[in-house]
């Protein structure tokens, strides 16, 4: 290999560490000052897939990713889990923490602040949480999935719950946001064959109110699997 591609690689790794470090920055200030345009951004509610998809499992450890102001870890703490939970802003997990204080788990709940497509938590989980992971700014989000699935222990689960599309009364949808279909999540994990048992893969309505007031729905997925034991 010649010098001068040497540099010229060497340039381009340093552009593009560049690039990546600037859309990180961009996309936590725009999460910050989401979250600090209002007192709570949230219901405080856990998702309701996140609640339908749990139930029956043995609490242990759990990983929930884009944690926001804390609902589904502050839920899943309450039933027993052990949970660490992530995201990108750090408004959002100071009001998180203040939260499960408020709900007596701040001792279940370990908040760590990551921008998922540069860093991600260490460990393995007993159930690898993702809710409704979308960015309006760039985000690897395939990656950040597979990394969620290599994160889950044998006999775990992965729970992916995504949009299908925007909300009906967005009437200037932005070109750039990636929406895909259960299948294609599935697919884009690119799991080992004989190592994974799909428990759900669908779509479904979710009941919400609109803006002006009306009731309204929008198409969620929910992707569901369990992690095979080696023992069998």
């Amino acid at each position: 290999m010649s010098d001068h591609t040497t540099d010229h690689q060497a340039d381009r790794a340093h552009t593009d560490g560049t690039h990546a470090a600037s859309t990180a920055d961009s996309a936590a200030a725009f999460w910050d000052e989401r979250y600090n345009q209002s007192d709570r951004l949230w219901s405080g509610e856990p998702n309701a897939a996140l609640v339908r998809e749990t139930e029956g499992l043995v609490p242990g450890s759990a990983l929930d990713l884009g944690c926001g102001e804390g609902g589904d870890a502050i839920w899943l703490a309450r039933q027993g889990w052990r949970v660490t939970a992530t995201d990108i802003s750090r408004v959002a997990l100071g009001r998180a923490a203040e939260h499960a204080a408020q709900a007596q788990v701040a001792d279940r709940v370990d908040w760590q602040h990551h921008d998922l497509g540069a860093s991600f938590p260490t460990g393995s989980y007993d159930l690898v949480s993702a809710q409704f992971l979308h960015s309006l700014h760039e985000m690897p989000r395939e990656r950040i999935l597979r990394d969620a699935a290599a994160a889950v222990t044998e006999g775990g689960t992965l729970l992916i719950v995504g949009h299908m599309g925007f909300p009906a009364w967005e009437t200037e949808p932005h070109p750039g946001v990636d929406f895909p279909s259960p299948q294609k999540v599935l697919a884009s994990l690119d799991l080992p064959a004989g190592q994974w048992d799909v428990l759900v893969c669908d779509t479904h309505e979710h009941s919400l109110t609109a803006p002006d007031g009306e009731p309204s729905t929008r198409t969620n997925y929910t992707v569901k699997l369990r992690r095979r034991r080696s023992d069998g």
